[in-house]
């Protein structure tokens, strides 16, 4: 029998995971529980980071609050007071077992810059070489956005495509993605291999509401899943009342090997309802726990790292507008750079490299934009030269810049490494 691979493994804990959402009290054996798989996992060889929720909601414990208060620095002062609890506790119970960890906490500011987005990434690789366990949360003290419910769900995401993870395990409080709410709707049925996410979800109702402490519902475990997977990055959704069934999950991939040309032919072949009864029972004759794969997208379609920074690591300050043309150009296998010559229009105020929306028009007959037309959002960049140089070089050619502007920064108003388009509108 041939060796078993072992894997890189990111998993996910929602607040209402780790603390009663009544009570506000820590749900301690969960915790225990979790510690003794991760450590199990390690021991096989595994490399595991925790992204793990909890900061604010057992600060509001700590400080006997009810519920989340709605002033932001109510809010952050609260995340400061449950971060140092949580992470204590965290090295508490891994300390049993002879499990170090390190604590990182990250915002989206933190990754803006390109430097900033390699580091973290060298970092988190530094201490699984090392054989530390990281986990990894949002910095909600300083975290200057409104803080929002489902924000580590794309952290995870990302964090799993930043060191290039195997496997995203989200934990929930449903045991797979179903149909309808298997709550309030017996007839739900569950989804159980997901080969393509891009294709959608026809027939899956996925809103839900949430708890007081933390996560609520499908949809964002949804958008988590689509990032990862555009990553490269093949994404469970289970339960998280059990951590013990983690391994059992792992243990079934190592079996099933999902990489595998076979396994990638049956999938991209088979008819959805009778890959979900095969699964069902394939799941069941193993004794495996009922849980959704999200396969990843082939080689061919990963994002590469830099084109997922400029995609879900930056934020847009503006768009730019381009004709049908240009666009065709920019997905092509061997690309160059954007040309002034296709741009039609500029939208909002931006400085040079920062992040802009690529959205496709069409022309007038002039060459001003046809606003009867709808415009279509494609793709990011990382632009040149600032919202107003752009207005004035706009359906230009390159050699032209100079003489309008008095100088120049390049024939391209963005180079082609500082371009990025979604796996499945790219070549």
């Amino acid at each position: 029998m041939s060796e078993l691979k072992t894997y890189t493994i990111v998993i996910k804990l929602g607040s209402s995971s780790l603390v009663d959402d009544k009570t506000m009290e820590p749900k301690l054996s969960i915790m225990s529980l979790m510690v003794e798989t991760v450590v199990k996992l390690r021991r096989q060889g595994h490399r595991v980071i925790i992204v793990s929720s909890g900061g604010i909601a057992i600060g509001l414990g700590t400080l006997h609050l009810g519920k989340r208060p709605k002033k932001l620095a109510a809010v952050q002062a609260i995340a400061a007071v449950g971060q140092g609890r949580l992470i204590g506790r965290w090295d508490l119970l891994f300390s049993q077992l002879g499990q170090r960890i390190a604590q990182i906490l990250l915002t989206r500011t933190d990754i803006l810059n390109w430097n900033q987005f390699t580091n973290a990434q060298n970092t988190i690789n530094e201490l699984l070489d090392m054989g530390v366990v990281p986990i990894v949360n949002e910095n909600d003290t300083l975290s200057i956005r409104e803080i929002k419910f489902g924000d580590n769900d794309t952290l995870s995401a990302i964090t799993a495509a930043l060191v290039g993870a195997d496997y995203l395990f989200l934990l929930t409080d449903v045991d797979c993605l179903y149909t309808d709410n298997p709550r309030t709707n017996p007839e739900a049925t569950p989804i159980l291999m997901v080969p393509d996410l891009s294709e959608g979800l026809p027939g899956v109702n996925t809103s839900s509401g949430g708890s007081d402490v933390g996560t609520g519902g499908m949809a964002t475990k949804l958008v988590a899943a689509d990032l990862a997977t555009n990553a490269g990055v093949h994404t469970i959704v289970m339960k998280s009342d059990v951590p013990s069934n983690i391994n059992k999950v792992v243990e079934d991939l190592q079996r099933l090997d999902l990489d595998s040309d076979l396994n990638k032919k049956k999938y991209a072949n088979i008819d959805s309802k009778e890959l979900q009864r095969s699964e069902l029972e394939r799941l069941t004759k193993q004794e495996v726990p009922l849980h959704t794969t999200f396969i990843s997208n082939d080689n061919k379609h990963h994002l590469k790292n830099r084109e997922f920074w400029i995609l879900h690591g930056l934020v847009t300050q503006g768009a730019i507008i381009i004709d049908r043309g240009a666009y065709n150009a920019l997905t092509r296998k061997n690309k160059a750079g954007l040309l002034p010559a296709g741009i039609i229009d500029v939208e909002d105020s931006f400085h040079e490299l920062e992040c802009v929306e690529i959205k496709v028009g069409q022309r007038l007959a002039n060459g001003e934009l046809d606003t009867s037309i709808p415009l279509e959002n494609v793709g990011r960049a990382r632009c040149n030269y600032t919202s107003s140089e752009i207005s004035r070089i706009k359906g230009l050619q390159s050699q032209e810049i100079e003489k309008v502007l008095g100088y120049t920064e390049g024939e391209y108003i963005a180079q082609r490494e500082n371009l990025a388009f979604p796996p499945n509108q790219a070549d």
